[in-house]
């Protein structure tokens, strides 16, 4: 049974659910996921559809057929396979709580990517990544040569053909020359529930402040920095008897479980960019089974 996905972006009119409905009825495909929202004030349509065919179906003869729909009603769509996984680069620093939890998930199957390789700028997880049989690639970077490292992972990305760069805790800010290259296809991990306590040591300031709830927050890159499209945000609740280093502890799983859901949802193709902001369609129980298929 081939799996499909249909991402549709484009402005809000009639007949748009029908056309796309009737196509995939006529193409012998059965729609087992439907995701809708229109925003008022913007006038946009976004739309995400997951549909199967038991019947010898190709992607190019889908993306082929659907184009005169497309046409017709202005739509930016994608047509995706969903037995195809995304091509995902990490990188990390000297905080490896994300990379661990990322590479668990990926080896038990909770997280279906392809790994094409983990880029540090320090050799502190080196040994863990290639005991996964992960490629690892150390790039230096100081003040004087941050122009060559960053060049030097331009062509890894190149190379490897990656779709995704996930940031999980690399200490590092990318060029804007990097965050246009690769615009919606770069996800960070920020360790506060922005915009609360930004910028360094953000659990010690809370911790000054005695704040009650502490999270982090998974956005897209942009040349903004930590002001890039929210993904996913998470919180969890402490007491006035927990330690600073009880709150670094605590927030170091909230990071964990909120990257793994912002990637999960891009990876699925449920975040759409709407300026500033995004839409995230949930994944329904009876999509779940199938994402963690494809």
């Amino acid at each position: 049974m081939a799996i499909f996905t249909l991402v549709v972006t484009c402005k809000s009119t009639r007949w748009i659910v029908a056309a796309i409905s009737k196509y995939l009825a006529e193409q012998g495909c059965n729609i087992v996921d439907s995701s809708q929202f229109d925003d008022l004030d913007t006038g946009k349509l976004f739309m995400r559809v997951s549909f199967v065919s038991e019947e010898e179906v190709q992607l190019r003869a889908l993306v082929e057929g659907f184009k005169p729909i497309a046409d017709k009603f202005e739509l930016n769509a994608e047509i995706h396979d969903g037995q195809s996984r995304m091509k995902v680069l990490l990188m990390v620093s000297r905080f490896g709580h994300c990379l661990n939890d990322l590479l668990y998930r990926w080896k038990i199957g909770a997280l279906p990517i392809d790994i094409v390789g983990v880029v540090s700028n320090h050799f502190d997880y080196q040994k863990v990544v290639v005991n996964h049989d992960i490629p690892f690639h150390h790039i230096r970077v100081t003040k004087e040569s941050k122009p060559q490292a960053e060049a030097q992972l331009l062509d890894l990305v190149d190379q490897t053909g990656t779709e995704l760069i996930v940031l999980a805790r690399y200490m590092q800010v990318l060029s804007d020359a990097m965050c246009r290259k690769m615009s919606g296809r770069i996800i960070n991990i920020h360790h506060s529930f922005l915009p609360s306590f930004k910028g360094a040591n953000p659990y010690k300031q809370a911790y000054e402040r005695g704040v009650k709830l502490i999270g982090a927050t998974a956005h897209y890159v942009t040349a903004d920095l930590d002001e890039g499209p929210i993904i996913e945000q998470d919180i969890a609740r402490i007491t006035h008897a927990q330690s600073a280093e009880d709150y670094v502890s605590i927030g170091r799983d909230v990071e964990s479980q909120v990257l793994a859901r912002a990637i999960h949802a891009h990876i699925h193709h449920r975040v759409f960019l709407n300026g500033n902001r995004t839409v995230v369609f949930p994944a329904s129980p009876g999509s779940y089974a199938s994402e963690r298929m494809g």
